[in-house]
């Protein structure tokens, strides 16, 4: 069994857990689940906007422990000073170190910043549970579900408002799982089954990517070099974590990638180039 297969295995378990100790009625009742969610899209979008996705992760089942001295309110908040478009916060306990309540905590502190659900969704009640614990967009894995569970999936996020954010490793899934509720299209370089990385992955998948989704490069960004090819290949978006989490301050590490970015390509009445 690889990792992903046992991520899932526990993620079914999970699921079922949560089902009976909230129920879905309750969720619906929270105060959360009736703000009106951001727009992701219009954030990395957004004339001037960096397009980074600033996540945080205390741990990956490739990496072990990456950074659990540094809290979620204190780091969200730092990667909004240093300029990130987007949050990312991972919910997935044991294997990520994850919690709901750190993606609420992330929510409360930064209210104008959309925040995606990282996870592995198999079931639509966890959608339902991204919007009440302050959601902006979800995650949905290619290669977690099915071509249909991806389509009904997204139309149950968007009709609670949430936008959606799909995740695909190579031709066969973009071609087989994109569908037109699918607002972000995310080429993830790492392969989920031996978690090893390879940005060429992004490079090669993105003239195959409709014009009408917002794409993202996701795992193993490191370099500015990095990004800066990504964006002449198209990507507008950039999903990054373990590269500021293993830092002492991500904040910091997000503000220097930023810093270099802006060197070679100078600011322009506040727009930044990439």
């Amino acid at each position: 069994m690889d990792v992903l297969e046992r991520i899932i295995e526990s993620k079914r378990k999970e699921v079922e857990y949560r089902k009976i100790a909230v129920s879905q009625r309750d969720l619906e009742q929270r105060p959360l689940f009736h703000r009106q969610p951001l727009s992701a899209r219009d954030a990395i979008l957004r004339p001037g906007s960096s397009g980074i996705i600033a996540e945080f992760k205390r741990k990956s089942p490739s990496k072990g422990v990456i950074n659990d001295r540094v809290s979620v309110t204190e780091t969200t908040s730092g990667y909004v000073r240093a300029g990130a478009a987007c949050l990312s916060v991972l919910t997935d306990e044991p294997f990520f170190g994850g919690t709901s309540d750190d993606l609420t905590q992330a929510r409360q502190a930064n209210p104008a910043t959309p925040i995606i659900r990282k996870d592995f969704i198999i079931d639509p009640y966890q959608i339902v549970e991204a919007k009440a614990i302050g959601a902006d967009f979800i995650l949905l894995i290619a290669a977690c579900l099915t071509p249909r569970q991806v389509a009904d999936y997204s139309r149950l996020a968007h009709d609670l408002g949430l936008e959606v954010l799909l995740e695909i490793h190579d031709e066969t899934e973009l071609a087989g799982y994109l569908v037109g509720e699918v607002d972000l299209v995310g080429v993830n370089n790492r392969n989920l089954k031996t978690f090893v990385t390879d940005i060429d992955t992004s490079v090669r998948l993105a003239p195959l990517i409709p014009a009408f989704c917002v794409k993202i490069s996701e795992s193993g960004l490191q370099q500015a070099d990095s990004i800066r090819a990504l964006r002449q290949a198209g990507y507008q978006g950039f999903l990054i974590g373990e590269t500021f989490m293993k830092t002492p301050s991500p904040e910091s590490a997000l503000k220097e990638l930023l810093d270099e970015l802006s060197e070679v390509y100078p600011l322009s009445q506040n727009q930044l180039i990439l």
